[in-house]
């Protein structure tokens, strides 16, 4: 299943890893697609506060990293090193590694390449509720309900309930 790409003539496309110079990323993707390269940057959608408000940003999978198929006999190598935002083409000793092309598929397929959501809260996270008739209050984030709503346990009257509030009105404890 593996290609040996260190075989002497063999001409096989494969994946590579390219380290990319710190937030830069989207940047080297977007230069080296425009060369014609084929590349994969896996990203997911966060939920980031950014002024209070709860937002959703895309971010890379991989900080530092992304994928690029090359062909040992055909490519041009030499213009991915002064591509901007590239910092380098892993290697072990003097040659480039190549990645199972399984591991990239199983990537591609994943929801996170699409249109998944990591969330800013975690299952059974402490938060605190920042605006409404709870104010002020800790609660334990249970799930999402949607894209702008939340699950949390309150403890109300001393039992625990669960109330669907408002995901931008939550804050980490």
């Amino acid at each position: 299943m593996d290609v040996d790409n260190d075989q002497e003539g063999a001409a096989t496309p494969a994946w590579y890893v390219i380290q990319c110079k710190g937030g830069e990323s989207f940047r080297a993707a977007e230069h080296l697609a425009n060369q014609g390269y084929e590349v994969f940057h896996p990203v997911l959608n966060s939920q980031r506060k950014r002024q209070g408000k709860l937002t959703t940003v895309t971010e890379p999978l991989f900080p530092y990293y992304l994928f690029i198929c090359l062909d040992q006999l055909v490519s041009n190598w030499r213009p991915i090193r002064s591509t901007r935002g590239v910092l380098r083409l892993l290697t072990f000793g003097d040659r480039p590694v190549a990645v199972p092309s399984q591991l990239v598929e199983t990537l591609r397929a994943q929801p996170h390449s699409k249109e998944g959501i990591h969330t800013y809260f975690n299952a059974g996270e402490k938060v605190t509720i920042t605006d409404g008739p709870f104010k002020d209050l800790e609660a334990i984030f249970t799930r999402l309900k949607g894209e702008e709503r939340a699950i949390v346990l309150l403890n109300v009257l001393n039992r625990p309930q669960h109330l669907e509030i408002p995901l931008a009105t939550l804050s980490k404890s």
